[in-house]
């Protein structure tokens, strides 16, 4: 066993000079260390030693285990040293190449036009309100005006989560809850992500809405009518020509939808505006009264009005978009126009 044990040892030594990497070193130790190494399988001879031959041979195999560790330690050093040196070598920095810029990004067109559409209702004096995107049937539609057999639902093309949750078709359910939460006097916008079952050109199934609200003692539709149109005048520039046409809404009346002169044809005329010079841009109307009784507010002290758009039709309108799909589309090489 002695002569074996020597033999081991030579072979042990040698094969972990040879390792050419710390996988390779890692192996040789598992082969004479390991529970099924040659060592191991060595030491199981021992059984058959007499009690004199026991302590001798046991001191000779303690002896290569402590040569063999410390071989393996020193190897090891060295082949991470020269692991490293490589690394550095192929990961060297020539610092006197030319920097790189930076590419900077920039802000999406929606973010674009929904900042400017806040910064214009909040110097005429509206608090920005948010809300949840899953949202209750009871915001949603029924303090609404909509309840649950409205032919208005239809209209919505509703994403229901379950009988009484959707994802929100629109930003009035803010105008609930705001006024569930404070009294009179009010004046809001509420902007945010909203969700309808249709995609095409001019539809997502996913689009921002930006809804507006004021309730206050004696407002008419005269103070709807003089907020909105000095909003489309500031937005899309002091000349544009505006128009109000009835309409209807379930939760306001009298309803309204609003047209500005086709900012493509400058009115005259296109396939933009099917050659009526006209292009619908919102919805509006003075708060129903039925609204209010859904949030306890007193219709015959208390009148409001209430509005709402879509941040795609208007950037579209603003910027000359003719897809609403390249909103949605990540592709640089529109979002860099902007």
């Amino acid at each position: 066993m002695k002569e074996q044990l020597r033999q081991l040892q030579e072979k042990a030594l040698s094969a972990l000079q040879q390792a050419a990497d710390l996988k390779a070193l890692q192996d040789v130790r598992v082969q004479i260390l390991g529970k099924k190494g040659a060592l191991t399988e060595l030491m199981k001879g021992m059984r058959g030693l007499s009690p004199e031959e026991r302590p001798v041979v046991g001191s000779l195999v303690n002896t290569l285990k402590d040569q063999f560790e410390a071989c393996f330690a020193e190897r090891q050093s060295e082949l991470q040293q020269q692991a490293i040196a490589a690394k550095l070598a192929g990961e060297k920095i020539d610092v006197t190449l030319p920097g790189r810029g930076a590419v900077t990004g920039s802000k999406h067109p929606v973010t674009l036009v929904t900042e400017a559409v806040v910064d214009i209702f909040s110097r005429l004096g509206f608090a920005v309100e948010e809300g949840p995107e899953i949202e209750q049937d009871f915001y949603n539609f029924e303090a609404l005006n909509i309840p649950k057999d409205h032919p208005a639902r239809d209209m919505q093309d509703t994403f229901y989560i379950s009988e009484d949750l959707v994802m929100r078709t629109h930003t009035s359910p803010v105008q609930i809850r705001t006024m569930l939460k404070q009294p009179p006097p009010i004046r809001v916008i509420a902007p945010g992500t909203v969700y309808r079952r249709d995609s095409d050109l001019t539809h997502s199934p996913m689009f921002h809405q930006i809804e507006g609200f004021l309730v206050d003692e004696r407002v008419t539709f005269g103070d709807l009518k003089g907020i909105l149109t000095h909003f489309l005048k500031e937005f899309f520039g002091e000349g544009l020509a505006v128009r109000f046409r009835p309409s209807f809404f379930p939760f306001t009346e009298p309803s309204a939808e609003v047209d500005i002169a086709c900012v493509i044809c400058d009115g005259q005329g296109c396939r933009v505006c099917s050659g009526t010079g006209w292009l619908e841009i919102l919805g509006c109307g003075m708060i129903d009264p039925a609204v209010f009784d859904s949030v306890n507010y007193d219709s015959d002290v208390y009148s409001g009005f209430a509005f709402g758009m879509g941040l795609e039709r208007i950037a579209m309108l603003k910027y000359g978009v003719n897809d609403l799909r390249l909103f949605f589309e990540n592709d640089l090489r529109f979002l860099r126009q902007f």
